[in-house]
């Protein structure tokens, strides 16, 4: 394709999605102009600089088995930005930490012979005899296979503060690929006979690669190069419509901080913003009922208060599980076990991570009360000292996840056969922009080959990245190349909820 041919591109949002995007049609000299309505580029990958100190929204540790998405990290930084970081990560459960994954005999250890005992009971008696429909929800498959006393102790709590609802609302299905191969048979095996470097399974990689300031290090370069390479990257401005005429979207509007809207000329759109606004956003509008699905996708937010704290209360953990009913904090990060680049000497600041709905009594809570409570869970918790807490910061970050209903998965198949009849140059990438579970591995993949399709014709069909459910056992072809057997599936394990 000669230059002159080679469409504009408008990508929506500057996250690991869309930066990949931009990234690779700028490197192939193709123009591209990418919209970001906030103030940094990253999306939920960025770091956040409060003060000097930095945090990584929700952690990300920087390891794959897609070898194209590793190529790509290694072009955008030197290898000198990278550290090589031990992983850890444990459950804290009643003043104690639990290795995770669980490894039987840690547990056992912890809980003391009294609760070992009965955990071991109450797991044999479920295997004896197990709840007469073991795949009713997910309650009922975790207790088949662990028994009551290990499914509350390791996996309703936390797993009901993530997602918001019961254990026992949420489907059995999930199981299939969150934890399909965990059991306490073989976990007794691992913890006896463990292999060095688990590589082949993801979860348990014993050491990541991590930008030495975080990983919005990444995405700041990567803007950078773009630009260097004739991409416009432009803050500050959301696509607030997308016009389409004769089967086709030909421009997008954009309101910036300066004011607006403008209107902006489009051959392509890769659109990583939440899919229900890019359905919204359509001028003219999608038929009532694509809106109503538009409409009806649900999102998990997210809240973090990052506590600065001395050194000496800091855990070689990069974040530990808080499994305590007692406390509404999820996970809490150690930054310093991250990078030393992201906190300052002799101090270390701990992120506590609360996972919410925007509106609720914790979003709308003011900052100051979310770093007192903050500040008291630490101490409830038994990890730091009454008056340890020197300062505090809080980062709110609205759809951060999306859910998984029951009619999810009708929503974006309605959704998505209208985009690809009523604007096939409208190209859906991202965990957001899909509506799917992806890690930021995944969303790069399916930027990687949009940007394929978009230049080459490839025909690669995106909506088959990462829906391999042996993902996290195993690495298969299938995966490196981004096709799949089938198309089913939330992405990366995530329940379907329902309400």
């Amino acid at each position: 394709m000669s230059e002159s041919e080679r469409p504009h591109t408008v990508v929506i949002g500057a996250g690991p999605a869309g930066l990949t995007a931009a990234y690779q049609l700028a490197a192939r000299g193709a123009p591209v102009t990418v919209f970001e309505a906030d103030d940094v580029v990253g999306g939920i990958s960025r770091t956040v600089v409060r003060d000097g100190w930095r945090f990584d929204i929700g952690g990300h540790r920087f390891f794959t088995k897609v070898s194209a998405v590793e190529a790509l990290w290694n072009e955008i930084l030197p290898e000198e930005d990278f550290l090589l970081r031990p992983r850890m990560s444990r459950i804290y459960y009643q003043g104690r930490l639990y290795d995770y994954p669980l490894r039987a005999l840690n547990a056992l250890r912890n809980l003391g012979p009294c609760e070992a005992a009965l955990a071991i009971g109450s797991y044999l008696y479920a295997r004896a005899r197990p709840p007469k429909d073991p795949d009713a929800n997910y309650e009922s498959w975790l207790v088949a296979r662990f028994g009551w006393r290990l499914y509350r102790t390791f996996f309703k709590t936390y797993t009901e503060k993530l997602w918001g609802i019961p254990v026992s609302e949420m489907p059995a299905d999930w199981a299939a690929q969150r934890v399909k191969n965990l059991s306490l048979s073989s976990a007794i095996v691992n913890a006896v006979l463990p292999k060095r470097n688990q590589k082949e399974i993801t979860s348990l990689i014993e050491e990541f690669r991590y930008p030495k300031y975080g990983p919005g290090m990444m995405w700041e370069e990567a803007a950078r190069k773009a630009e260097k390479m004739g991409a416009g990257v432009v803050l500050n401005s959301a696509v607030t419509a997308i016009h389409r005429a004769d089967g086709r979207a030909v421009a997008v509007s954009v309101t910036s901080a300066a004011g607006g809207p403008d209107r902006v000329p489009a051959d392509q759109v890769i659109s990583s913003m939440p899919m229900s606004a890019l359905l919204t956003c359509m001028d003219p509008p999608p038929p009532v009922e694509v809106l109503e699905a538009a409409n009806d996708l649900r999102y998990r937010d997210y809240l973090t208060v990052a506590l600065v704290v001395p050194q000496e209360f800091g855990f070689p953990d990069n974040w530990i599980y808080i499994h305590d009913p007692g406390v509404r904090v999820g996970r809490i990060q150690n930054y310093g076990s991250w990078s030393p680049y992201l906190v300052k000497q002799g101090r270390t600041c701990l992120g506590l991570e609360f996972f919410v709905f925007e509106g609720d009594e914790m979003w709308t809570m003011p900052d100051q009360d979310l770093i007192a409570l903050g500040a008291a869970e630490l101490e409830t918790l038994g990890l730091v000292r009454p008056g340890a807490v020197e300062a505090g910061y809080v980062v709110r970050v609205p759809k951060a996840y999306p859910t998984y209903d029951q009619f999810y998965r009708r929503n974006v198949d309605l959704m998505r056969s209208w985009l690809e009849e009523n604007t096939p140059n409208v190209h859906p990438v991202g965990r957001n922009g899909m509506h799917r579970y992806n890690n930021a591995d995944h969303s790069m993949l399916t930027a990687m080959l949009t940007v394929e399709n978009i230049l080459d014709g490839s025909g690669h069909d995106v909506w088959t990245v990462n829906v391999e459910q042996e993902y996290h056992e195993e690495k298969g072809a299938a995966e490196v190349t981004g096709e799949s057997r089938g198309a089913t599936g939330t992405g990366r394990g995530a329940p379907v909820i329902p309400r």
